[in-house]
C-alpha cells in the first residue's frame, strides 16, 4: 500500500510539473515576437545608400548611417529630442552639420550603447564627422579644424588603492 500512495503523490506532483512547462512555452513565445517586432523596427534594413562610420566617446560607442534626407536625427529608434532631451546635447550632434554648411541635407540613424548620454552624444558628433569625411571628403579641412575627427581618448581614471575615488584623499586629521 505505502508503493501505491507514493506512485499517488508522485503522480499529483507530476501533474503541476506539466502545466508549468505548458504556461512557459508561451510565455516564451511572447518573447520571441517581442523579440522579432524588434529586429523588424530597427531602421538599418531600410537604408541603401548609407555611409557608415563608428563614433566613440568615454565608454561609449555609436554605429553613424548617414543618408541624405531632410536632416532627420534618429538615435536608437528615438527621435533626437526624445533621446536626448538636454538642448546642450542636440547641439553637440548638430555641430559637424553647422560647421560643413550641410545643415537639413541628411539624415542621420545611430546606435549607441555603453556609456552616459554625454559620452553617447559625443560618440554621435564623432560618427557624424567621420561618415561626412567618408562621403565627402571635400569636407576633411573644415571637421579637421574643428577637432571633429580626432577621438578623444579621456577615459575615466580607476580608483587607487587607500583612496575614496580616484584621487579623493582621507580627511585630514592634525590629532
Amino acid at each position: 500500500m505505502a508503493e501505491v500512495k507514493k506512485t499517488a503523490t508522485a503522480a499529483k506532483k507530476a501533474a503541476p510539473v506539466k502545466k508549468e512547462t505548458k504556461a512557459a512555452p508561451k510565455e516564451a513565445a511572447k518573447v520571441v515576437k517581442k523579440t522579432v517586432t524588434k529586429k523588424t523596427e530597427t531602421p538599418v534594413a531600410k537604408l541603401n545608400d548609407a555611409t557608415y562610420a563608428t563614433g566613440k566617446r568615454k565608454d561609449s560607442i555609436a554605429r553613424v548611417y548617414l543618408v541624405p534626407g531632410k536632416g532627420n536625427i534618429v538615435i536608437n529608434g528615438k527621435p533626437i529630442a526624445e533621446y536626448f532631451r538636454r538642448p546642450v546635447l542636440q547641439m553637440i550632434i548638430a555641430q559637424p552639420f553647422g560647421v560643413t554648411k550641410r545643415d537639413g541635407q541628411y539624415d542621420v540613424v545611430a546606435m549607441c550603447m555603453g556609456g552616459g548620454l554625454s559620452g553617447q552624444a559625443g560618440a554621435v558628433k564623432h560618427g557624424i564627422s567621420k561618415a561626412l569625411n567618408t562621403r565627402e571628403p571635400d569636407l576633411r579641412p573644415a571637421l579637421k579644424a574643428a577637432g571633429f575627427l580626432t577621438r578623444d581618448s579621456r577615459v575615466v581614471e580607476r580608483k587607487h588603492y587607500g583612496f575614496h575615488k580616484a584621487r579623493r584623499s582621507t580627511q585630514f586629521s592634525k590629532r
